[in-house]
């Protein structure tokens, strides 16, 4: 993927998609401004058309053309997997009670017909835009709902003619780039064993609260490979900014108090050495092994200037140590740090 230079900071529209709130479209077109503001051209932003059943997709590609972007201006991530459907139950059946006011359903459609449909709904969903780089978005949750191992075989088979899909794309012109999108990395090596990727975007997995080893020796292979790594969701679905939700799952203080005693020493060190918790999280997570950029996604267009300030924040090595010596990170890991 030598024509794509990927910046630290790539922008995550899970937020236009209504993710855990409903924001107008005002506010969806406040978040993209302030993004193609603050950001070097071409401005990367990431989606899928699970976000909000293509909500995301089409709140990003209304946002780009009322704020009169040009198409060269940005660069567009499309995670493949989900096909806009209609409606039919009282909430959407995909991840209940994440998404709010949706008016439509998404079905996971992985194959070589299926992924080639999501590509096209995709570009018509962004208007006068169109996806650059394209992935498979969780074959792990494809995988996962596999009946017997008979089924898993038939799956990762459509995965890897879902690829073969992608590739033609590739080759024909049409993207830049292939990757994979997955919060389960070990379906991202399975995938990488097989088939060669641009990039991969590791989400809910390389975070400063869950950081393992074998995921950590996986990186350093793919830096070696010059595979590029985009870290995602390094706030654990906003558990660890003080969310309740801990990658995307509603947490109970009682049922959960472990996740619950952790985040609160992390607050009491971070309040010691004067940082955000968002500071410690994503200087972490970019300095990780072969990470080339960051995804940040957030409901406030305030925000986004403060994320990508974020990038150059120096966090002191005592900070590290202090982690370090709780036990809030793992001690192999944290020499990265110190």
């Amino acid at each position: 993927m030598k024509e794509v230079s990927l910046p630290q900071i790539i922008f995550g529209t899970s937020s236009l998609g209504n993710l855990y709130v409903a924001l107008s479209d005002e506010a969806k077109r406040a978040i993209v401004a302030e993004s193609i503001r603050c950001s070097p051209k071409p401005v990367v932003f990431d989606s899928a058309g699970k976000y909000g059943a293509g909500l995301a997709l089409e709140s990003l590609g209304s946002s780009l053309t009322q704020l009169n972007v040009p198409p060269s201006d940005v660069l567009i991530s499309n995670k493949l997997g989900w096909l806009r459907t209609e409606l039919t139950t009282a909430e959407p059946t995909f991840e209940p009670g994440v998404w709010r006011d949706l008016k439509y359903d998404a079905v996971q459609r992985i194959s070589y017909e299926g992924i080639l449909e999501c590509y096209e709904q995709g570009n018509e969903l962004l208007g006068a835009y169109r996806a650059e780089l394209v992935s498979v978005h969780d074959p792990d949750e494809y995988l996962a709902a596999a009946k017997d191992e008979q089924d898993r075989t038939r799956r990762y088979r459509d995965i890897l003619d879902a690829y073969c899909a992608l590739n033609e794309l590739k080759r024909h012109g049409k993207v830049k780039g292939i990757g994979v999108g997955s919060k389960d990395w070990r379906i991202i090596k399975k995938i990488t064993d097989d088939v060669t990727l641009d990039w991969v975007m590791i989400a809910n997995s390389l975070t400063i609260h869950s950081h393992p080893r074998e995921l950590v020796e996986f990186m350093q292979e793919l830096e070696k490979q010059g595979t590029l790594i985009i870290n995602s969701a390094v706030f654990n679905g906003g558990f660890l900014t003080g969310s309740a939700y801990y990658n995307y799952r509603l947490t109970d203080p009682i049922r959960d108090k472990g996740l619950y005693h952790w985040r609160e020493l992390f607050y009491q060190l971070c309040n010691q050495h004067k940082l955000q918790p968002a500071d410690a999280c994503v200087a972490f997570g970019l300095n990780a092994p072969g990470v080339k950029s960051i995804a940040l996604s957030t409901t406030n267009a305030k925000r986004v200037a403060q994320n990508v300030a974020l990038t150059s924040l120096k966090i002191p090595a005592e900070f590290w140590k202090d982690m370090k010596k709780y036990g809030l990170i793992e001690t192999a890991y944290a020499a990265a740090y110190l």
